[in-house]
């Protein structure tokens, strides 16, 4: 799948991998070594996000049920736990550095293929 912010028509992800499962999304990122850019993971339903055993830094979208930003994390750190969004229906883990390099803030429409 690929994720694209809509707004500015910039790619976030070439290579997103949905995890959509108790199993996948309890599994997240853990065990990588590192998220290239052009890689996501695209986790739903979901409202908080944590990096403990991970071993490298990651943004974070939050996105509603239509698929439009409303929280953006930069740069989540390991050992790190996010707010949770009641809003949010889903959400984007991101190499960090994407959601600067592709000015993605809230309010931003994102579409999934």
């Amino acid at each position: 799948m690929k994720a694209v912010n809509h707004t500015s028509g910039k790619a976030l992800a070439d290579d997103l991998v949905l995890a959509n499962t108790l199993l996948r999304r309890m599994r997240g990122l853990l065990g990588r070594k590192a998220l290239v850019c052009g890689e996501g993971l695209w986790i739903k339903p979901c409202k908080g996000v944590h990096t403990f055993g991970m071993r490298f830094p990651i943004d974070v979208v939050f996105l509603d049920q239509e698929l439009r930003v409303i929280a953006v994390t930069q740069f989540l750190q390991p050992n790190r736990l996010t707010r949770i969004y009641i809003n949010a229906a889903s959400v984007l883990e991101l190499p960090s550095g994407t959601a600067e390099r592709t000015a993605t803030v809230t309010g931003d429409r994102i579409s999934i293929k």
